[in-house]
């Protein structure tokens, strides 16, 4: 793997808070226009290695690379886009519409003083057909779902066109009947857009069809390798992982679609 195909490297990355082990020399590639998952249990480090990839907190051990570049020395932020678990604690009441909402992911690029132009708006329809949504552009979006919702924050994400996609726990707050839906629309992200992802999500079976690698984290970096190889991981191997029993995970990766 060449710095060139790599949108992100982290080599022995390690973090502690006070005497705890959060990270322990995590190393991981992520080439570009991939479609990787970040899974593991709640307390697994998951929350500080995003928080080390957008640079919110400061490497202690280790170091970062992101499209080639040293973190320290990073300043295209605007070329990675974030979407957190906003439709789990949006407030409903919150007034602005659709359109307001997405224009205000195009401020980095255009700074805080700017006039929208009709190439701007049309950027934002196509974030918003990319998601399905395009019919919501006026409406407030307090009246929304908590998945309608969660489209539209990705919509914010995509309208200033960024090379890698973070999304930390998209589907908490979404109606679960319209999950599978929400990651076949990430899927479509992935391959018609040439975007790379990164996932963080607890949906270690379902998600596993559709991206190309997985990445389970738990402290150390157990596993890391394609949706392929993931697999064949036997489910005691998970349960150890994990830390308790799982369920059974049936994979039909690529199959029956």
């Amino acid at each position: 793997m060449t710095q060139s195909n790599s949108v992100l490297t982290i080599r022995d990355l390690s973090f502690r808070y006070d005497e705890q082990t959060v990270l322990d020399n995590i190393n991981l590639v992520v080439p570009k226009g991939s479609f990787l998952a970040i899974v593991g249990p709640n307390g697994s480090g998951k929350t500080t290695l995003l928080k080390s990839i957008l640079g919110l907190v400061k490497l202690q051990k280790g170091s970062i690379d992101l499209f080639g570049t040293p973190i320290s020395k990073f300043k295209n932020w605007p070329k990675i886009g974030f979407v957190s678990q906003k439709a789990n604690s949006f407030n409903s009441g919150f007034p602005a519409t659709v359109f307001e909402v997405i224009s205000s992911g195009l401020t980095a690029k255009l700074g805080l003083f700017h006039f929208f132009k009709a190439k701007h708006k049309k950027k934002i329809i196509e974030a918003l057909q990319s998601v399905g949504m395009e019919k919501f552009l006026y409406r407030n979006i307090g009246e929304l779902s908590g998945g309608q919702q969660q489209r539209v924050f990705i919509a914010r994400a995509l309208v200033s066109e960024p090379e890698l996609l973070i999304l930390d726990e998209p589907t908490v707050g979404v109606d679960a009947k319209t999950v599978q839906t929400f990651y076949h629309m990430l899927e479509d992200i992935n391959k018609n857009k040439g975007i790379t992802l990164i996932l963080v999500t607890h949906d270690v079976g379902t998600i596993s069809e559709k991206v190309s690698h997985v990445a389970c984290l738990n402290q150390h970096l157990h596993f890391h390798g394609s949706a392929e190889e993931f697999e064949h991981v036997q489910d005691q191997d998970l349960s150890q992982f994990y830390g308790h029993s799982l369920q059974v995970i049936t994979h039909d990766h690529k199959h029956g679609r």
